[in-house]
């Protein structure tokens, strides 16, 4: 074994570089997947938790939503109280004890970060929702749409924009977070580091590459996430497209005051050209 620290870190990573490079491809699958379904998750609890109900008009379907409400806030609520660690111990041995389903690891892994995040994203969009003019929700109820054609169509588009950054901290939150699937025996990178840093006793040096490659990961990701949102920015100036060219905001025709004034029709509050 090397005697200085980067002479170690360096003989750790020519041995045991495809081991780390193979966790972190783990880590990056499990956490964009499980992202990815639990924003749809998240997306669907949030919708239901902000259908307007009225007891009065409607008791029947007031009392069906509300129980519906009730069942999906106590989901959010125990899965944002208890820790991922906790809820992947619970869920994979648990499954096999309650309900004899023997789930894989992998199974289990992208169920128990899926439906964690699931819990955060449904908080998220809701807060989102609420956060758009009441009006535009009157608006298009006043044309008839549904609330399921208003929330696709009008409120979830400009939701969607202002949550982003919450889905990207939701991202990086489970690149960091699926170390605690180690519990399981799910091989990922912190899994990895752990056995490189056993079998070599080098606990300090695995470690420091392991955080490296973290940073390296949840900064590329951070950095992706902005460019989207850039993205979806548009741009800083823009011309209102339209196909009435009384109404065009640009190019248009400058009005001639010299031929006006040969007709004798200069109107003074008209738009000179010049």
């Amino acid at each position: 074994m090397p005697a200085t620290f980067g002479e170690r870190i360096l003989y750790i990573w020519e041995r045991y570089s495809n081991s780390f490079f193979r966790g972190a491809a783990n880590t990056m699958i499990i956490a964009i997947i499980s992202t990815f379904i639990g924003c749809i998750i998240g997306f669907i609890v949030g919708i239901i938790q902000t259908i307007p109900t009225d007891r009065k008009k409607n008791p029947v379907k007031w009392f069906l939503i509300g129980i519906v409400k009730f069942i999906l806030n106590v989901y959010v609520e125990v899965f944002r109280g208890t820790p991922m660690m906790a809820q992947a111990m619970f869920i994979y041995f648990g499954s096999a004890v309650l309900f004899d389903i023997n789930m894989g690891m992998w199974q289990a892994a992208f169920f128990i970060v899926s439906i964690n995040t699931g819990a955060y994203m449904a908080e998220t969009v809701r807060g989102g929702i609420l956060s758009i003019d009441p009006g535009q929700t009157e608006g298009a109820k006043a044309i008839g749409m549904t609330h399921f054609q208003t929330m696709l169509n009008v409120i979830l588009p400009q939701a969607l924009r202002n949550i982003m950054p919450q889905i990207g901290n939701n991202l990086i939150i489970n690149i960091k977070d699926t170390c605690v699937l180690s519990v399981i025996g799910i091989v990922e990178l912190f899994y990895t580091t752990k056995g490189v840093a056993g079998a070599l006793y080098t606990y300090f040096e695995a470690f420091t590459i392991a955080m490296v490659m973290y940073f390296i990961l949840t900064f590329a990701c951070s950095r992706l996430l902005r460019l989207w949102e850039n993205k979806m920015d548009g741009p800083d100036n823009f011309d209102l497209a339209t196909t009435d060219t009384l109404a065009h905001t640009s190019g248009m025709n400058k009005f001639n005051d010299k031929k006006a004034a040969q007709s004798g029709n200069l109107n003074l509050d008209s738009r000179e050209g010049r």
